[in-house]
């Protein structure tokens, strides 16, 4: 008798971390902690670093990039002399991140028996390549997706992440107002969608594997010993593993930004953006805990500007790559991290969507960098509130904006006076 109840509990309990859908509450409050840890541990996280970096060796790889530096080699020396370390997929923190993100959400997906190979409609892979495009030159414009361009940006208390906020909302209009009129008027290339299962207990074995995998990782990275980039180096194992439990929480909740713009003008459902609101209030108040005290830590030296994670987007930059950003988002069916999600549980269309982004985002950030817009403000300005306001304010003035954007949009689900009809 106490055998099965001990083995039911055990079931029980797995089937609440494993298989059920978490509620949107509970994963933004999540993911607003594991956000907090990872920038208390080394960096603010986000998703265009790592398919940029993705983008780069691509580039790299059959030729169209032929200088190594484009690639950004970092150096250390030892005592034998310099060994170069290139920033590759291993070595990058932000596709660190992305391996751990995606790989996090495939351990999701197995260990919950939703992992499948899902091949789209025909129209869909034109609609994977445009939106890929779109979201690559949006988040060159408005200095990251809707991660590092919104979510951890007004998280981190820097301006930027308003511009963006507001350049998405338009983006995301006129991409649901595109998906009616495709709709309405489009039946060519509906068909050709297929499905490939794994049996559970496949899943499963795979799911023991991948955790194996990023234990093993993770152990590599954090006894990493030879040359002064040990530090660096050996931070990247709480880096990866914070990654994999942000992709895990994130699929095993289905929580996309882009729903929180998208559903409250759809069908009036405020969970989404309710949910967002609260993490990024949250976020932001453990942001403004760390880094109160960076300069009296930091003893009188410059603070870098990845601590305080400030773009110079605040301005036109910010809200056209918002709006580029939201439009390529709607259709690709999800955000920069649920592109990446939903590439960990198998769905082909968002995997051609990651490629592209990618690439597109290479290119245009080359093009960019090159001009120096953002160095120059072309862009827009660099806005770190505290320093213009204080962390008091600051803080009060983004609680205040994410406190409008819950009334406005609980509002308008008993209203419905902001639905765009079809």
């Amino acid at each position: 008798m106490a055998e099965n109840l001990l083995g039911s509990k055990t079931k029980e309990l797995y089937n609440a971390l494993c298989k059920k859908e978490w509620d949107a509450t509970t994963t933004g409050i999540l993911i607003a902690l594991f956000s907090i840890l990872i920038m208390a541990w080394w960096r603010p996280w986000g998703a265009v670093g790592a398919v940029r970096n993705w983008g780069d060796w691509i580039l790299y790889g059959i030729g169209i990039y032929s200088d190594p530096d484009t690639l950004e080699l970092l150096r250390f020396t030892d005592d034998e002399g310099t060994v170069n370390i290139t920033k590759s997929i291993w070595y990058n923190t932000g596709s660190v991140i992305g391996i751990g993100f995606v790989g996090g959400a495939f351990l999701s997906a197995c260990l919950g028996g939703q992992f499948a190979l899902r091949f789209p409609p025909t129209r869909e892979w034109i609609k994977a390549i445009v939106a890929g495009i779109l979201m690559g030159i949006g988040a060159t414009f408005a200095g990251g997706c809707n991660v590092g361009g919104m979510y951890n940006a007004l998280g981190n208390l820097s301006a930027h992440g308003f511009a963006m906020w507001f350049g998405l909302i338009f983006g995301v209009l006129l991409g649901l107002w595109l998906l009616y009129k495709e709709m309405e008027h489009i039946t060519w290339g509906s068909g050709g969608a297929k499905t490939i299962d794994l049996p559970a207990a496949v899943q499963f074995i795979i799911g023991l594997a991948v955790i194996s995998a990023f234990v093993w990782g993770a152990y590599q990275y954090a006894n990493y010993d030879g040359d002064d980039a040990e530090t660096y180096i050996t931070s990247l194992s709480g880096i990866l593993l914070i990654a994999v439990a942000l992709g895990y929480t994130m699929q095993r909740g289905r929580w996309c930004m882009v729903q929180g713009f998208r559903e409250p003008h759809m069908t009036g459902n405020t969970t989404m953006a309710k949910s967002v609101a609260l993490s990024i209030c949250i976020v932001a108040i453990g942001a403004a805990v760390l880094k109160y005290g960076v300069p009296i830590r930091a003893e009188g030296e410059p603070v870098l500007n990845n601590v305080y994670y400030v773009r110079g987007t605040f301005g036109w930059g910010g809200v056209f790559g918002g709006f580029m950003f939201g439009l390529g988002a709607m259709l690709a069916g999800g955000c920069g991290t649920g592109t990446l999600w939903r590439v960990g549980e198998g769905q082909i269309k968002l995997w051609l969507v990651m490629l592209v982004f990618g690439i597109s985002c290479s290119l245009c950030g080359l093009w960019v960098k090159a001009n120096e817009w953002e160095a120059d403000g072309v862009l827009g300005k660099h806005v770190y509130m505290p320093d213009v306001m204080g962390y008091g304010p600051a803080l009060a003035l983004i609680l205040l904006s994410m406190g409008l954007w819950y009334v406005v949009v609980t509002w308008n689900e008993e209203s419905n006076k902001l639905i765009l009809p079809m």
